[in-house]
């Protein structure tokens, strides 16, 4: 794996399997990778295999998902982080 030692700093990187932790790996190369990393990412897996785990991340944010909806020509309203609410709760305003 030759992605930037920075965007793995919260796991032991020896311990990811590409192809079981695919969907992690995509979601932080393209939320936090530099543009090195993202074509690291493209030779790494298919354009059809980055598109089938994108739509599957629960939370992308707003500039990662017009992002990616831009390059990997999908709808926003198809990303599962677009269509969820997220579970989180607003703290009581007093």
């Amino acid at each position: 794996m030759q992605f930037s030692k920075e965007l793995f700093w919260d796991v032991n990187p020896e311990t990811i399997d590409l192809e079981k932790h695919a969907r992690f790996v995509i979601e932080r190369v393209l939320t936090r990778g530099t543009a090195t990393d993202v074509r690291e990412l493209r030779r790494t897996y298919s354009k059809d295999r980055i598109r089938r785990e994108l739509l599957n991340c629960r939370s992308l944010d707003s500039k990662t998902l017009t992002f990616c909806s831009a390059v990997y020509d999908l709808e926003k309203e198809a990303f599962k982080c677009y269509t969820t609410t997220p579970s989180n709760q607003k703290h009581w305003n007093f």
